[in-house]
Parts: C-alpha cells; sequence; structure tokens
C-alpha cells in the first residue's frame, strides 16, 4: 500500500470544501439536528398516509421488548389473527414465551449435533467458526416457528406469561452462548480421542439438562396441560377443564403451518429465480423441516402477497428495517433520508448487490396486514409490528412500494395461491448456501 492520507491532502480537502459557502450551512445544520433530520423527505407524511383499501381484521399489536424473537411473534400473530376474529376476542395473544423455551432448547441441542459433525475440521474451519460464533441466539427465520409450532403446540398468553429474562434476553444469551462453546470444545475433544458414540450421546444429554434448568429458571416450566378459559369480546366463555398445547392448536385453529411457503427475492448474480434454496446450519430443531425458499421475481411475491391479504389473511415477512425508515413514526420508506444529496455523494446500490456485499440482510420480520391499491397496483402497504404500541399508529407501520421492493426479502404465503409449476419447484431438493450467506 502507498496512497496514505498527509498534511497536503488533507489541506487540499477543507481547502475544496471551503469554496462552496453552502458547505458551511449545511455542516452547522447536520451538526445540531442530525443526519436524517437533515434529510428527510418533506413529503413523507403525504406519501405514508395510513389507509388502505384492503386489510384484515387484527387487534393489539405484541411486543418483543428488548429480545430478537420478532420472527416468533410474527409467525405467532398470524396464527392469533384466524383464532381472534373466529372467536370474536379482538385482542387475543398467544405465550412467545412458551415456545421461545423450547425454541432455546432445541437450538442447544441442534448446536451440539453439528459440533459431532464438524468436530474433526479445524477450528479455523469458516463453518466452525460460525457455529461458535454464533452457538445460539433468539433470531429465527418462518420454518423454525414452524417446527416449533408442530412440535409443542400453542397456548394463551396468560398460561406462560413473559418474565423479565425473556423480556430482555441479553444475560441469557451471554451466559447461554458461553456454556454452549465451553461444551462445544468438550465435545469437539471427545470426538477427537475416540469416544464412543454412546459417551458421546450420554454426555449431549447432559448437556441438554444444563441447559433445560437455565431455560426454567428464566423462562419458567413449560405447561403439559392447562385450563382454559377466555372471555370473547360478546361475553361469551370458551373453556376446557383440561386441555394440551398441540389439543389446543389442533381443536382451536384452522391454519396449517405446513401450507405455507417461504418465497424469496434475492436478484443476485449466484442465485437464480425458480430455484429453492436452503442455508446450512439454519435449523432450530433435530428432526424439524428445513428452512427452504423459493427465489422469484419481486413482482411474484408482490402479487401473491396481494392475493393473500384480499384472502383476509395476514403475512409473515422478512426485510431489513434498519434502512430508510424512522422507528418512532412508523415510516417505512424508499429514501425517506436523501443524504446523497445533502452530502453530494453516490451510495446508491442494487438490491443484488447489497446483499452480496452485505449492505441488505433480512435483520427482521414483521407481518403485512393490508395494502392500498390504485387501480389495481400497490403504493403502500400496512405493517404490523412487534414492537409494542408507542411506535407509528398505535405500533402499526405504514411501507411505500419502494420500501417493499428494495427491502422486502421474503414472505411466507400459502401454497393455494401458487401455480403448480412453483410448488414443483419449492418441492425439488434445495440448493444449500452457507451459514454465512445474507439471506441467514
Amino acid at each position: 500500500m502507498t496512497k496514505e492520507i498527509n498534511k497536503e491532502i488533507l489541506a487540499d480537502f477543507q481547502e475544496n470544501l471551503n469554496q462552496d459557502a453552502t458547505n458551511n450551512v449545511l455542516k452547522n445544520t447536520v451538526a445540531q439536528v442530525g443526519i436524517f433530520k437533515a434529510s428527510e423527505n418533506p413529503e413523507v407524511k403525504t406519501i405514508l398516509n395510513p389507509s388502505f383499501n384492503v386489510t384484515v381484521d387484527t387487534g393489539k399489536v405484541s411486543d418483543q421488548k428488548h429480545s430478537g424473537r420478532c420472527w416468533l411473534f410474527s409467525a405467532l400473530n398470524t396464527l392469533r389473527t384466524e383464532f381472534a376474529n373466529k372467536n370474536n376476542i379482538k385482542d387475543f395473544e398467544l405465550s412467545q414465551n412458551y415456545l421461545s423455551f423450547y425454541d432455546r432448547l432445541e437450538k442447544s441441542n441442534y448446536f451440539y449435533q453439528e459440533i459431532l459433525e464438524t468436530a474433526t475440521l479445524p477450528v479455523d474451519d469458516r463453518k466452525v467458526n460460525s457455529l461458535f460464533s454464533s452457538p445460539n441466539g433468539d433470531g429465527g427465520l418462518w420454518q423454525n416457528a414452524a417446527n416449533l409450532i408442530k412440535k409443542y403446540g400453542v397456548v394463551p398468553n396468560y398460561v406462560m406469561p413473559e418474565t423479565v429474562v425473556s423480556d430482555s434476553t441479553t444475560e441469557f444469551d451471554a451466559i447461554l452462548s458461553k456454556m454452549l462453546r465451553k461444551n462445544g470444545i468438550e465435545l469437539r475433544k471427545m470426538v477427537q480421542d475416540k469416544a464412543s458414540q454412546t459417551e458421546l450421546d450420554q454426555r449431549v444429554s447432559e448437556m441438554d439438562a444444563e441447559v433445560y434448568k437455565l431455560c426454567v429458571y428464566s423462562f419458567g416450566v413449560p405447561p403439559t396441560d392447562f385450563e382454559l378459559s377466555l372471555q370473547t369480546d360478546n361475553g361469551k366463555v370458551i373453556e376446557e377443564a383440561k386441555i394440551t398445547p398441540k389439543e389446543f392448536l389442533h381443536r382451536y385453529f384452522t391454519m396449517n403451518v405446513d401450507d405455507y411457503v417461504d418465497l424469496v427475492n434475492a436478484p443476485q448474480p449466484g442465485k437464480k429465480y425458480h430455484q429453492v434454496y436452503s442455508i446450512d446450519t439454519e435449523n432450530n430443531m433435530v428432526g424439524g423441516d428445513i428452512q427452504k425458499f423459493l427465489n422469484l421475481p419481486m413482482e411474484r411475491l408482490q402479487d401473491l402477497a396481494i392475493k393473500q391479504l384480499k384472502s383476509n389473511a395476514p403475512i409473515w415477512f422478512g426485510n431489513d428495517v434498519t434502512e430508510d425508515s424512522d422507528r418512532p413514526k412508523g415510516y417505512l420508506m424508499g429514501n425517506i433520508y436523501d443524504y446523497d444529496k445533502l452530502f453530494g455523494i453516490d451510495s446508491q446500490m442494487s438490491k443484488g448487490e447489497r446483499l452480496d456485499y452485505w449492505q441488505g440482510q433480512v435483520s427482521h420480520a414483521m407481518t403485512l396486514t393490508g395494502v392500498n391499491l390504485v387501480n389495481g397496483q400497490p403504493n403502500r402497504w400496512k405493517v404490523e409490528n412487534s414492537w409494542g404500541e408507542k411506535y407509528g399508529e398505535k405500533g402499526y407501520y405504514t411501507m411505500d412500494q419502494k420500501w417493499f421492493e428494495d427491502y422486502v426479502y421474503d414472505v411466507v404465503i400459502n401454497k393455494k395461491f401458487l401455480t403448480k409449476e412453483e410448488i414443483a419447484e419449492y418441492e425439488q431438493t434445495p440448493e444449500v448456501l452457507p451459514a454465512w450467506d445474507a439471506l441467514a
């Protein structure tokens, strides 16, 4: 490397800046109000008018608080909306804590199995590094939630309410990750020392028991059965003296998570449309279904999303909420901040470039609950978030069409809306992407 910044170059930078008097005004403005405030599009309120001519009837938003369980909140939001509308309980809520308990336990066991399978690889192997860098977090994808729902059923929120730890998982994550890394080192050594399968299985069972204890202390004991007692908005009572979580799921919910597929828009040179993909190690359960994505053009995701909303069904969707968003106001708008013009730069990238070079990622999951159509085409979307009522319109966000096209990466759609060809494409053996792919 030969190019370095010296005093002469710095002097040239400052001289060039001083030649335009507006730079001093902009410098003062940015310093006093911040970059986003100084570059905010003044038409944002007009463009993101929160009115929609296609809406799903939903209730009060949930609040994941200081946790990364958006994917699970969004999945349970799709279930609870069906139950609430069917039984006339508008603000009904399912227990996220109940499934979170099993998610952390299942992820830990899955981690141990992955460590055993990779135990002979060097510690600096990229897959091994990926496993140890994130042994167990509270993030996830649609199929992770579907696996938990199918195996463990669901319960109303009052049956297993949130705890201080489930509301704020930072401490739990730190302790569990440290424990898993230590145990992972031990399992690698056991394999390298030629331990028998029986010895490995026994040790993993003991390690799983440690995780179970940590989960019980932090989240509570998940019920094997419970008393069902819910009052509807018109005064009726739904009650059963004793019911299991899986019985509750099968008796009171018609939505079958196996009927839904995850469709992604990843316009990258290394990915093909109409090709199904999965991600290595991106699972939360030994024996669970793998997360698969069918890559389709954005126009197709849009059309299918509109069809599902018109059928009065909400939509789980993965997105990058960190881009072009105003969290307090609940705005999701492409180019809501024109900082390129403010600074006289060009930072624009295509969607594929953002994914390839880590500017784009699936950072959040929310729920589509409405759309506004003009001559059959969408210009804005209604979004149910899981950050409580203090943001947006009592927790609901408004998204413009450009944000949808730029920062929505996947939508979960009922198979009945897909063509036979698309279903056949989804059911093919997936091409496996590495654990560090941006879609993970």
